[in-house]
């Protein structure tokens, strides 16, 4: 019987190990081999497969980083000594030296510098479609520990507007994209469509309407919405809104941490920000799973800044869009 919350990936990863160990096996060392040479590709990406379903794909760079270094130093401190001047390197030591340099590269880059994604939903249109690949600023809000993600040099601050990726609060090893509509020790309300921060009722603009087609179980369908320019204190930004949605779905609000701090009515809600944490909202207001719904995200959840459209390979034009 499968496991229950395993998914696809999983098991095509188990099956590529084994290819790819057989592979290895019958090619007999030989390094530079094609058989050897794709037998240690599949069986490195089955590798991720089966990792990444259990944590995040900056820890199974780092396990490949571990494991080829400490192979890499053992051939160093007692192999190479054991090996005649004219005998090959094992095919381990070979494609660990081949692999270390490129992994450690990766991972420093996605860790400490930039890394990429690619928006899935429409949750926050008009700004970002589905198909934007994005670029997203680890070192904006500051240098981060691996693993953990805690600041350990602080360069910005978290400010209102700053669209962000962060940690799904709800499901492991899954990332988000929102907008912060609320800081540390804001109040937060949303009546009627319309926000306030700590009392004060943001103003909006009518910018006519925005349609879209979104795929269902049911064929495409299109969505007709109201295109509003709203000033989140300061930042100006699109947003939409479908008149035919509550500005809450009250049966899809879960239990979350902190709860205690709002109120839901049938005009909306109100909740005061706890320290350390962030309220989040989609630009597509009524087409946005956010912290209407699961709550707040703590500091240490935020992964980075959303800054560039890097590639959408069904709109080109949209290629070195800024994020505002």
């Amino acid at each position: 019987m499968e496991a229950q919350g395993l998914s696809k990936w999983f098991y095509l990863g188990l099956i590529a190990i084994v290819i790819g160990s057989v592979m290895i096996w019958r090619a007999r060392g030989n390094n530079k081999s094609k058989a050897m040479e794709n037998g240690y590709l599949l069986f490195i990406l089955g590798c991720v497969g089966v990792v990444s379903e259990f944590t995040d794909f900056a820890t199974v760079l780092l396990i490949f980083i571990i494991v080829s270094g400490v192979i890499l130093l053992i051939d160093k401190l007692t192999w190479s000594k054991q090996r005649r001047k004219d005998q090959l390197k094992p095919h381990y030591v070979h494609y660990s030296r081949e692999f270390f340099p490129v992994v450690l590269a990766v991972w420093i880059l996605r860790s400490f510098l930039f890394e990429a994604y690619q928006i899935p939903s429409s949750s926050m249109r008009p700004d970002l479609t589905v198909g934007d690949f994005i670029l997203v600023s680890k070192y904006n809000y500051g240098l981060r520990m691996p693993l953990t993600n805690k600041v350990v040099i602080p360069v910005n601050q978290v400010q209102r507007g700053d669209i962000i990726v962060f940690e799904d609060q709800t499901k492991p090893n899954r990332d988000l994209i929102k907008r912060v509509v609320g800081i540390p020790g804001d109040t937060v309300s949303y009546i009627d469509k319309r926000l306030r921060i700590n009392g004060k009722t943001l103003t909006y603009a009518n910018d006519g309407s925005y349609d879209y087609s979104e795929t269902s179980s049911n064929g495409d369908i299109l969505m007709h919405n109201q295109r509003w320019i709203e000033n989140l204190t300061g930042v100006v930004h699109p947003i939409i809104t479908n008149d035919q949605y509550p500005p809450v779905i009250s049966e899809m609000v879960q239990n979350f941490p902190g709860k205690e701090n709002c109120q839901y009515n049938d005009e909306g809600f109100t909740c005061k920000v706890p320290v350390g944490h962030y309220f989040m909202m989609g630009d597509n207001r009524d087409n946005s799973l956010d912290s209407r719904y699961w709550g707040f995200v703590p500091e240490q959840a935020i992964l980075g800044k959303a800054i560039y459209v890097w590639m959408n390979f069904r709109d080109l034009s949209r290629i070195g869009t800024k994020i505002e």
